[in-house]
């Protein structure tokens, strides 16, 4: 296993670029306001190895799925999202009432790593992690490219908390629920504009 340092930045900072204003940021931002910041991390992560490990071991095999069908889970998996955001996040009455947050390892892990796990598959930093790991190898890349998008997934975790912080959660909880919402319609939206 031979790691070249210029392959690891190129795949490091082509990611990191193209993650940084992808869904699956805000969909994570979102996730850390409601749940532990550090489960979700963590289940953010697993999906993003495994997302890394598909694609540089199958490469061009990731167009092979439909994509009219990843991009509909994808927009189901958001929609449900939203749901649980804007269910305990919407109305004005009780504003005394504590808001629930969803604990425990397991439900936080499963439901990040599934949520991005459906929703990155053919996504662009997926296939261009296959191409650079066809031209710059494929451990380099795998390194590069997995240690981007746990960045990106841990930014906007923090972002999250800076924000919960200074904004009460029932508003922050609104904003994800909608931006969850936004991102359900442009997922269905690229299913017949793709």
């Amino acid at each position: 296993m031979h790691l070249d340092p210029l392959a690891i930045l190129t795949a490091f900072g082509l990611i990191f670029l193209a993650e940084l204003p992808d869904k699956t940021m805000f969909a994570s931002l979102a996730m850390g306001t409601r749940m532990r910041p550090l489960y979700v991390w963590f289940g953010t992560s697993s999906a993003f190895i495994v997302h890394v490990a598909i694609a540089v071991g199958a490469g061009g095999l990731i167009g092979l799925l439909p994509d009219w069908i990843v991009k509909l889970v994808s927009a189901a998996l958001f929609a449900f999202g939203a749901f649980m955001l804007l269910r305990n996040g919407g109305g004005d009455d009780g504003e005394d009432q504590e808001i629930k947050t969803v604990t425990g390892f397991w439900p936080v892990y499963s439901t990040a790593f599934m949520a991005v796990f459906i929703s990155e598959w053919g996504d662009l930093t997926q296939i261009t992690t296959a191409n650079l790991a066809a031209s710059n190898g494929a451990w380099s890349t795998a390194v590069g490219s997995a240690v981007a998008l746990m960045s990106v997934s841990a930014l906007a975790l923090l972002a999250g908390r800076f924000i919960a912080k200074r904004v009460p959660l029932k508003t922050v909880q609104r904003i994800g629920g909608l931006c969850m919402l936004g991102l359900a319609i442009w997922s269905l939206i690229e299913i017949f504009t793709g």
